[in-house]
């Protein structure tokens, strides 16, 4: 991993910042207190957050500042990949508004998703990077201090190996959850067993032989007696036939018997009902000469030439179309006199209305002009007015200009002159305070200046009055004063002339503005009397078209009076004339009945003369059906005769006697039928139930084998995860053991290049990860005993032994993030200092991609590759940075 840019926009001491940072060894140096720690952990906040620092987001923020945001650039493992955060005050406290992360492939946001996700991309958590690649100001005993089991945790974590103890603890919870398992199964297996034992004692298969042996014995009995019933079924279905048949022929006999009377009956009513047409006959006949005569009385009356019998329908059908045909002309006649009396009518009415509309409209007029005619002479007074109100504004305005005659400007030039004034007075005010306050420090300092004299004391120098050189100032001191007093006494006098100044402009400046209004509402007055005189013109003509619109509508009035009476008397001579064609139309209507009520006659006698012919010919039909009817009672009688010779009551009895013997035994076969039969239905359900046993029994068979084979499987599982645990236990161990060989080795590589005497001979880290250094003598240490120097050095030489070791990891190298030093020279004397730079070109020779030293310290300057100035100004507390490459680094190294 390297970090390739940094921005920073308030954050900290930084306002807008913008770093490349480059492979390499880079120093970012300057004083104590500039920032440049600053720059550190804006890097470690853009990838973890505030929580990282031990910070509070407030404390990110500079100080006036709103918001901040930070901005950090970086490759990891082939991809780019560029991390923002913003920060906004909002009320009392700052929150993250924005989070992001954004890769080749997606971008990620929130604070929780980055930060899990920087998690996953360097494999190491905030905790783990500053164990293994953030060496922070000031943490110089934290591994020395450390317990061996911390000690342990944070390497293990950072080697990975934490996952194999959490492997190991998996598979110790899966062997102990399998172990439930099997105890589970192998109690289920023991109760299998005890079930199968218990119903195998139970002798399912010899019951299911002595049931089937007693099914078999009631299927005999069953067949045998439905046998015996089938053979009574058939004896008592064949009495039952001969039954029928004598039944049916008793059923015969008795429907001839009621078929021969009702032919008797019906021969007898036929009879009754010809005697009745016969009677009807007669009334027909004599109703048809009735209508007849009525006929002839009417044709009398009629102009048709004829008797009743000559005249045929389509001769009255023509008289009476020709006779409705005039009834038609003359209702068209009435109609047309009806339309011409509504016209008449209706032009009477209108004319009428009319005329009252004119008469309405006259007075209108009229009333107009006389209300008109009152408020003309009311606008002429009114004009009136006016004019003595312009002659009092001409007064008032004359008086006004006076006011301007002794005045040093014009009306026009009022509101500039008040103005001039105003800051004439302002600027004159300006000038007392000033010379007041000037004159009242004056005061103080000759009262003090005459106190110190009082006391003996020079008011300059504070030695004795005697001999003291400044002794006569106190003097010149009361001649200032005295100035003062005179320049602000003028002053003020000054001042009160430009106040009577300013109060004569703003009363001129009153009098233009009043001035002014006197001429507009003038103007105003001199426009509503030549308004109002047009107007008094324009009502006197417009009088005078009113009257004459009045006398106008009042001949008109007139004229339609006229025709509306002449309208009454052709809607009378029209009214006339439609009584004489009334009267025509009801004798028409007469002759029109008279020839309806002729053919009426006429269609009835025709349907009389139809129902003679009609009962002519039912009471003949009656006749022939009697005929028929005496035919068939004589065919009957003999069938009655045939049927009664053909009964044999012997045999009726003999079937009777065999079918009662039949339904007695039915009866008596059933209930046994229905008893065997439950029988064989418990038998069979016992069966039923034997046979589920049984093959319940076969079921827990199976469930029992494989349940069997569950718990060997069981047994083979739990067998290998506590392999799997033994596993995982000796690799984490053999792997811890190979890594405590290689930091220790790499520890005293680390320290011996940076120690620079010969007081200890090694450093020895023990399974347990105990630290011990020996000294040459062989006497060992704890590391808590060394110097503070040496305890740097001692954490130095751990920390990049540390590095050193992930960088190379167990097969094969893993992308690291930059090793980063903040102030590693706090507790190192200058030798320790150059020994430090011989460590960071070996680490850069063992393929270290990026190394960040923050430092005060000027020799360190030597070892960059790029360096990075912070430089604070005083003034606004802010700090920058200045990038320079390795030969000015080189350059400012020599010169210091």
């Amino acid at each position: 991993m390297r970090f390739e840019r940094l921005r920073l926009s308030n954050f900290k001491c930084y306002a807008d910042t913008d770093v490349d940072l480059s492979s390499g060894v880079t120093v970012i140096h300057g004083l104590n207190g500039s920032g440049k720690s600053s720059l550190l952990e804006a890097c470690f906040f853009a990838l973890y957050g505030a929580r990282a620092l031990d910070q509070t987001l407030d404390e990110l923020v500079s100080i006036g500042a709103e918001e901040a945001s930070v901005e950090l650039w970086f490759a990891h493992d082939g991809g780019r990949y560029r991390i923002e955060r913003e920060l906004k005050r909002r009320g009392d406290s700052v929150q993250t508004t924005t989070c992001l992360l954004e890769g080749e492939d997606e971008t990620i946001e929130g604070a929780r998703d980055v930060r899990s996700t920087v998690t996953d991309l360097l494999r190491m958590d905030a905790s783990a990077f500053v164990n293994c690649a953030y060496v922070q100001q000031g943490e110089v005993n934290k591994l020395i201090n450390a317990s061996p089991s911390q000690r342990q945790d944070m390497i293990d974590d950072l080697l990975q190996l934490g996952k194999l103890e959490a492997y190991r603890e998996r598979a110790s919870d899966a062997r102990v959850g399998i172990g439930r398992v099997r105890d589970d199964k192998r109690g289920a297996l023991k109760q299998l067993d005890e079930q199968i034992e218990q119903r195998d004692a139970e002798g399912y298969h010899e019951q299911l032989n002595a049931l089937k042996g007693d099914l078999a014995e009631v299927h005999e009995q069953i067949e045998r007696y439905e046998q015996n019933r089938d053979r009574a079924e058939t004896t008592r279905d064949d009495a039952q036939e001969i039954l029928d048949e004598y039944e049916q022929r008793r059923e015969e006999l008795a429907e001839i018997e009621r078929e021969i009377e009702t032919l008797t009956k019906e021969i007898r009513e036929a009879e009754r009902e010809r005697s009745d047409l016969g009677d009807q006959l007669t009334e027909t006949r004599e109703r048809r000469e009735e209508r007849r005569d009525a006929a002839a009385e009417l044709l009398a009356e009629t102009d048709i030439d004829g008797s009743p019998d000559d005249i045929d329908g389509e001769t009255l059908s023509s008289r009476l179309d020709e006779l409705r045909e005039e009834r038609e002309t003359l209702d068209d006649r009435i109609n047309d006199q009806r339309l011409e009396i509504q016209r008449y009518d209706s032009q009477a009415e209108t004319a009428r209305e009319r005329a009252d509309e004119l008469a309405s409209e006259t007075a209108d007029r009229r009333e107009t002009a006389a209300e008109l005619e009152t408020e003309l002479e009311s606008t002429r007074e009114e004009v009136a007015e006016t004019r003595e109100q312009i002659e009092t504004l001409d007064e008032r305005i004359a008086e006004t200009e006076a006011v301007f005659d002794d005045a040093p400007v014009g009306p026009d030039d009022t509101e500039r002159h008040r103005e001039s004034a105003a800051e004439e007075l302002t600027a004159c005010r300006e000038e007392v305070t000033a010379a007041e306050t000037r004159l009242q420090s004056a005061r103080e300092t000759l009262s003090e200046t005459e106190e110190l004299l009082d006391a003996g004391k020079c008011p300059e120098c504070g030695q004795s009055v005697d001999g003291a050189p400044h002794v006569e100032t106190v003097d010149e001191d009361r001649e200032a004063v005295a100035r003062l007093e005179t320049k602000l006494e003028q002053l003020r006098d000054r001042r009160d002339e430009r106040e009577a100044e300013l109060d004569r402009a703003e009363s001129l400046a009153d009098a233009a503005a009043e001035l002014d209004r006197l001429r507009e509402e003038r103007d105003q007055l001199e426009t509503l009397v030549e308004e109002r005189e047009r107007g008094v013109d324009e009502t006197a003509e417009r009088i005078e078209e009113l009257r004459e619109e009045a006398t106008e509508l009042e001949t008109q009035a007139e004229t339609r009076r006229e025709t509306a009476n002449e309208a009454d008397e052709q809607a009378a001579a029209a009214r006339e004339r439609m009584g004489e064609l009334n009267r025509e139309i009801a004798t028409l209507k007469e002759q029109i009945d008279r020839v309806e009520s002729l053919a009426e006659i006429r269609d009835d006698t025709e349907s009389l003369t139809d129902e003679l012919e009609t009962l002519r010919e039912r009471r003949q039909s009656l006749a022939d059906q009697n005929e028929l009817r005496n035919e068939r009672l004589t065919e009957k009688r003999e069938r009655r005769d045939e049927l009664e010779s053909q009964v044999d009551e012997a045999a009726i009895e003999n079937a009777k006697s065999r079918k009662r013997e039949a339904e007695e035994y039915l009866d008596e076969v059933e209930p046994q039928l229905d008893e065997l039969e439950t029988r064989r239905g418990e038998l069979q359900e016992q069966i039923g139930r034997l046979k589920t046993s049984i093959e319940e029994l076969e079921s827990l068979r199976e469930r029992r084998d494989e349940l069997a084979e569950t718990v060997a499987q069981l047994d083979e599982l739990y067998a290998e995860t506590e392999r799997l645990q033994t596993t995982y236990t000796d690799l984490r161990a053999e792997l811890r053991r190979q890594n405590l060989q290689k930091l220790e080795r790499m520890v005293n590589e680390t320290f011996e290049l940076v120690y620079g005497n010969d007081a200890y001979s090694h450093i020895e880290l023990d399974g347990e990860y105990e630290l011990t250094v020996y000294q040459k003598d062989g006497d060992p240490l704890d590391p808590e005993q060394l110097s503070g120097g040496e305890r740097a050095v001692f954490n130095l030489s751990l920390r990049c032994a540390i590095y050193r070791l992930l960088a190379e990891g167990i097969d094969g190298t893993a992308p690291l993030p930059p090793l980063i030093l903040d102030e590693p020279t706090v507790f190192l004397d200058s030798g320790h200092v150059s020994r430090l730079v011989d460590l960071i070109e070996s680490m850069t020779e063992l393929g270290v991609a990026q190394i960040l030293v923050v430092s005060h310290d000027d020799e360190l300057v030597t070892a960059a590759d790029e360096l990075l100035t912070v430089e604070k100004d005083s003034t606004t507390n802010r700090s920058t940075v200045e990038g320079r490459d390795a030969v000015d680094a080189s350059a400012l190294s020599a010169f210091n």
